[in-house]
């Protein structure tokens, strides 16, 4: 496989506290075939035979699942290779178009303080989703956890706002640092399913005040959250949360029937 040349200038920042800077390095061993993370790879071990400190990036699945690698490239969330995440971008997305310089950086957000060089501390999503994202219901166990009836049209849409891995692409990619989308799909994956009824009201009401209290800024629909999330999220969802919670504030009933259809 031919070798090519690419140039990184990475943010690298030791700590939250500490000031950062972009630095740059070169490497001659990228291939058109390796991902954006194996090339991180690359240059770490090149750094470390240097005996500099490596880059600190995040990652788990590398299978575009966990939603762990996630940070800017060339000032887009995961890249601009669509719904892709950071470790399913391969280097020939770009070398094909002649782009051989890349600026690499963490997301930034109020709400995710940087922990390390591309890493940042996305513990407020999981406080958002304790603010009310569970069911009372029992499911049962695997073989007897479908028995309720769902109509297709919820199924579908349920499944669809599942897909959210709550990589932080939205909030990233937002010029105000909303955590709108995930928190919608969040609040649309359980709101669909009738297992998620008895806690509607109190779900949406809850997950929304948790976004707020973590920082995160208001939804004024750039819809540039929809652009970069690596799962094609809607924004409609958006519009489905606000009407949940000005129901859930108004009349503190479920605006839905217990079939789990759209309110």
């Amino acid at each position: 496989m031919k070798k090519e040349k690419v140039t990184l200038r990475v943010w690298r920042q030791a700590s939250s506290s500490a000031p950062g800077t972009f630095e740059t390095y070169e490497t001659d061993n990228a291939t058109k075939d390796m991902s954006f993370l194996e090339l991180l790879d690359i240059v770490n071990d090149e750094l470390s035979v240097k005996g500099k400190e490596p880059i600190a990036f995040e990652h788990d699945c590398r299978e575009g699942i966990c939603g762990s690698c996630g940070f800017m490239i060339n000032g887009v969330a995961h890249g601009d290779q669509v719904r892709s995440t950071v470790c399913q971008t391969h280097m020939r997305h770009y070398l094909d178009r002649g782009e051989t310089t890349f600026t690499l950086e963490p997301f930034r957000a109020k709400a995710f303080p940087i922990m390390k060089d591309l890493v940042v501390d996305r513990n407020a999503l999981d406080r958002v989703i304790q603010g009310g994202g569970f069911v009372s219901v029992n499911t049962g166990n695997a073989p007897d956890g479908n028995a309720i009836p769902v109509a297709k049209v919820d199924a579908d849409a349920a499944m669809d706002a599942a897909t959210c891995i709550g990589c932080g692409a939205c909030v990233a990619s937002c010029p105000n640092a909303s955590a709108a989308l995930f928190t919608s799909a969040k609040v649309s994956h359980l709101g669909h399913l009738p297992q998620g009824q008895p806690e509607r009201d109190r779900r949406v009401k809850g997950m929304v005040d948790a976004m707020d209290a973590e920082g995160f800024g208001n939804c004024t629909m750039h819809g540039e959250c929809e652009v970069s999330c690596p799962k094609g999220i809607s924004i409609s969802n958006i519009a489905r949360m606000n009407r949940d919670y000005l129901s859930a504030l108004l009349h503190g009933e479920p605006p839905a029937p217990a079939g789990g259809g759209e309110g």
